[in-house]
């Protein structure tokens, strides 16, 4: 026999959701149903976790189970996180098929997705999770300032737009704050500068 479980022991469970969606109870019993939980209960907290910021999107969500109570965590993808940023009206996702997300979002939007996504990324700095961003932006579709997002990793690759990480005293600094400076290059053209400000290191290690 197995051995028996201990509802002390803390268990972390991901499932995929719809967000502020009631998901179907006989998807989430395999999962949560052994740890002494409802399956309808639970459904219903994650769709109200996840009504407010992210509804009608797709989400993973994690359950921190303890002593049969589970806290709900919203975990978001890269993909969830540019389409929201895009600010989409809200679509009956019965009625409507095959969506385009072929709007537009800001250089800034993408910066502070690569922030929440840095912790997560394979990236060596936070310039190369720019880059992973804006690769997912080509995937989901959308523009960047107006521009193709291969545009934008290509003038990162070239040095064109530099991501600079700002220490004071040796320290990293907490506030995210994005400032734009122009300055002339050697032959005439535009670069563009970006300082940010952050708790995440230039490089990991």
């Amino acid at each position: 026999m197995p051995p028996k479980f201990d509802p002390s022991q803390v268990v972390d469970v991901f499932v995929r959701v719809t967000g502020g969606e009631v998901g179907a109870a006989s998807s989430l019993a395999p999962k949560i149903g052994p740890l002494g939980l409802s399956p309808k209960k639970i459904g219903e907290d994650i769709a109200k976790e996840t009504a407010k910021d992210w509804k009608g999107l797709r989400v993973t969500v994690k359950l921190t189970v303890q002593n049969r109570q589970a806290k709900v965590t919203v975990v978001p993808s890269a993909a969830a996180l540019v389409i929201k940023a895009l600010k989409e009206p809200e679509r009956d996702r019965k009625k409507t098929k095959n969506i385009k997300h072929n709007g537009n979002i800001s250089l800034d939007d993408v910066i502070e997705i690569a922030r929440i996504m840095n912790p997560r990324s394979m990236a060596k700095d936070l310039s190369g999770t720019i880059k992973e961003i804006l690769g997912t932006c080509v995937s989901v579709g959308c523009t960047v300032d107006g521009k193709d997002p291969k545009d934008l990793q290509q003038e990162i690759t070239d040095g064109d737009i530099e991501v600079c990480i700002r220490i004071e005293s040796g320290k990293y600094l907490t506030p995210l704050q994005v400032k734009y400076k122009s300055v002339s290059a050697v032959l005439g053209a535009t670069v563009n500068f970006i300082f940010l400000d952050t708790l995440y290191p230039i490089a990991k290690s």
